[in-house]
């Protein structure tokens, strides 16, 4: 099953860091993946997210607020479902 991979932010150079280690530990996983930026405060308050930036994977908030280092990443992504 592709997994949908949402970074929450508003363009933040931390929101684009989540995105590129989301995107390249996706990669290293070797799963079907595809990305998505949400940037409309709306959807992201929506979500349950107050702090940016976020991570989400077929729109499950997994955290928000930090960005973790790339093993804990690839475990988050692996994990989800």
């Amino acid at each position: 099953m592709k997994k949908k991979i949402q970074i929450l932010g508003m363009g933040c150079p931390k929101c684009n860091k989540l995105y590129a280690a989301a995107e390249a530990a996706a990669k290293e996983l070797g799963i079907e993946y595809e990305m998505e930026k949400i940037n409309d405060i709306n959807r992201i308050t929506d979500m349950g997210v107050m702090m940016t930036p976020a991570l989400a994977i077929n729109d499950e908030v997994k955290f928000a607020a930090k960005i973790p280092a790339m093993e804990e990443l690839k475990k988050i992504i692996s994990e989800a479902k």
